[in-house]
């Protein structure tokens, strides 16, 4: 039984026909104490045979660890969106809900590799020259998350400096007691910054580049 539904498989179809390059969709799983990881799994196989231009990778979290490390995964389940090069871009948590839409956003834009992002906003992380990490915690009956998700990851995609996580809040409650995550979407930028709310481009670009500022700042301090 597929997980996703013939009318759903259709329209992915569809907008997958305007995919220009590959993608791989490489997920990170173990059979045993993930929940969500065969779903996960099963999702990303589903996704890949709905167009030529996408394919899928199944590594095992604990036993290819060269793989886990190469691509820097630390939790499970999880995907990342890779296209003529690895943008940053990850899913942690199965991406279903609405967070199904976050997951083909990404696959459209890296296979194109080019993002909507205003012109100024381009320009302004492009003057980025150091790590940003940004994860944000979501729900997946969040209807006002997949924009704060999408966004995150369009300007990892912009930026080489830039990495970019979806975060499954119900799967990792550990890091919901962490960053004290009270309501979603919760953006956390280099662990340190973070703001919730879905925020306009402009607005989010702005807290992303504060961020970076204070980083640079106290790092050249110390």
């Amino acid at each position: 039984m597929t997980l996703l539904k013939d009318e759903v498989q259709n329209e992915v179809r569809e907008r997958f026909k305007k995919l220009t390059g590959q993608v791989r969709l490489v997920n990170f799983t173990q059979k045993i104490e993930c929940h969500y990881c065969e779903e996960t799994r099963r999702l990303t196989e589903e996704i890949a045979s709905l167009s030529p231009k996408i394919s899928s990778e199944v590594y095992n979290f604990a036993l290819d660890r060269e793989k886990s490390q190469q691509y820097t995964i630390d939790k499970i389940p999880a995907i990342v969106v890779e296209g003529e090069r690895d943008y940053g871009i990850r899913f942690f948590g199965i991406p279903g809900g609405y967070e199904f839409n976050s997951l083909i956003s990404a696959i459209y834009d890296v296979s194109r590799k080019a993002t909507d992002l205003s012109l100024e906003s381009k320009d302004k992380i492009g003057k980025i020259d150091r790590p940003i990490h940004i994860q944000v915690f979501v729900t997946l009956t969040c209807p006002y998350c997949p924009s704060a998700v999408t966004m995150a990851h369009k300007l990892a995609l912009e930026s080489e400096h830039i990495t970019s996580d979806m975060v499954e809040s119900a799967e990792f409650p550990h890091l919901v007691n962490k960053y004290g995550v009270m309501g979603v979407p919760k953006v956390l930028i280099n662990e340190e910054f973070g703001f919730e709310g879905a925020l306009p481009e402009s607005s989010f670009v702005d807290e992303v580049m504060r961020a970076y500022k204070s980083t640079k700042e106290a790092k050249d301090k110390s």
